[in-house]
Formats: structure tokens, sequence, C-alpha cells
């Protein structure tokens, strides 16, 4: 793969991963061919309306998630991305539509969860902060808040039809904005095909940004980016991240 140049002081980073980074540590994934889980469409399973319709259902769906999880670790590419962050500190922010929670296990702080996260609850009625959980609801009644002991506890998910966290966008552009044309922007394992994340390339591009993509196959946008190699995360991440570090190969 080319290598890209070592960063300057004045650089920063912005990195946005999807489900590519997540699969080589073998995150299951509950999608079939025909978009179905045990017969049930995902809009059932992963939308306002269906919980409503039925919350037991969403709760074993999100529950078999959480269960899928246990001995799932980090790879290399994630701890390298926690590697680049600890050597630029505020310098770097990581976008994730992933909900796993795999960067935060390998040691990442500075994240932002796109679509939620997965080992995250939250009340569906009142605005009870949300809480670190990792229980299961394989069967029975989904469960009640503890807070206002009326409103069902939902997973911490963007669901279809939900919109995304209008201050974690703020976050992303603030932080392209300040870089500039001292941004550098890689994309890891994502489709190219899911919006808004699909078009931060445009963005860092429109900021005069740098752009990188690493994926095993070609996102429907990668003719937005600068660079492609098309490679497994394991392997191209760390080799990326040396490269800007200014380190030798290993």
């Amino acid at each position: 793969m080319e290598q890209p140049l070592p960063l300057r002081d004045d650089e920063r980073v912005l990195v946005l991963t999807g489900a590519g980074i997540s699969a080589e540590s073998g995150v299951p994934t509950f999608r079939d061919a025909q978009g179905l889980w045990r017969e049930h469409r995902f809009e059932e399973v992963a939308s306002p309306e269906g919980f409503l319709r039925d919350p037991a259902l969403v709760w074993q769906f999100y529950s078999e998630r959480r269960r899928g999880m246990e001995g799932v670790v980090p790879n290399a590419a994630h701890r390298a991305l926690v590697e680049l962050e600890e050597a630029l500190g505020d310098r770097f922010l990581l976008v994730t539509q992933n909900v796993d929670g795999l960067h935060h296990a390998a040691g990442s702080r500075r994240v932002i969860h796109l679509h939620g996260e997965l080992f995250v609850t939250r009340c569906a009625s009142c605005h009870a902060p949300p809480f670190s959980d990792r229980s299961l609801h394989l069967e029975g009644p989904p469960p009640r808040c503890p807070s206002c002991g009326v409103g069902l506890l939902r997973p911490h998910i963007v669901w279809f039809g939900e919109v995304l966290d209008e201050e974690a966008l703020a976050h992303i552009d603030a932080f392209m904005q300040e870089g500039g044309a001292n941004l550098r922007f890689l994309a890891v394992g994502t489709s190219g095909a899911v919006y808004p994340a699909a078009a931060l390339v445009q963005l860092a591009r429109r900021h005069g940004g740098g752009t990188w993509l690493i994926n095993a196959e070609a996102a429907d946008n990668r003719d937005a980016f600068d660079h492609f190699t098309q490679a497994r995360a394991s392997s191209a991440v760390p080799r990326w991240v040396t490269g800007l570090l200014g380190r030798q190969k290993a």
C-alpha cells in the first residue's frame, strides 16, 4: 500500500470506521440475504414502530446481538487507532458506524458513535441519562426504566427512521473545519452507501484535506477518495498508522 507522509505538528486525523473493521474480530452478522432475522424484517426489530408493536421481540433481537459479542475482542486495526490517538491527543477523532463497542474495548476514548451503542440502554419515555448495560432479555416482558418507573427501556441504538445526534454531527463538522487543509481523513471497512457517514469524504475534500480508504473491496463512494488500498483492515491500518507517525515498517 502507498504509505502516507508523516504527520506534521499542525495536522489532525479524522477516522471513520464501519462493519469491515469489526468483521475480522468475528463480530456476527444477524442479517441474511433477504434482510431477515428469524423471518422478521429488520424494520420490525430496529425501528420505533417495531418497538411500540412488540418491545419484547426487539429486546430479544438485541439481547442475541449482545450475547453474540461474548469472547469477541479488538483486532490489530482497532489497536493501531488507539496508538494513533495516544500520539495525537485532541488532534484525533474517531467516528464509528459500529455499535459493538470494540473501539472502547481497545482503549479508544475520542469516539463518536454515529449509530449508537449496543451495550448502552436508555428509557424510551423519560430523559434519564443512558447507562452501560450488558444484561440479556431473551424472554419475558421488557424492562422498565428505574428512573421514572413507567417507560420501557430500549437499546441506545439509532433505529430506522430516527435521526442522528445533532451535537455529534456538529462536533464532527467543527473538527473538520478546524483542520481544513491540515486534515487527514481515513475511512475503514465502510460500504460508502449509508449517509451521512458516506458524505464525510466529500466534506473533508471540501475543506482541503487528504482522503484515504482502506477496504476489503471498493466502497460505493470509492471514487471520492484520493487514495484507495484494497486490503484487510487488520494489516493495512497498522501500516497506515506507522507511516503517519514516521516510523519504520515492522
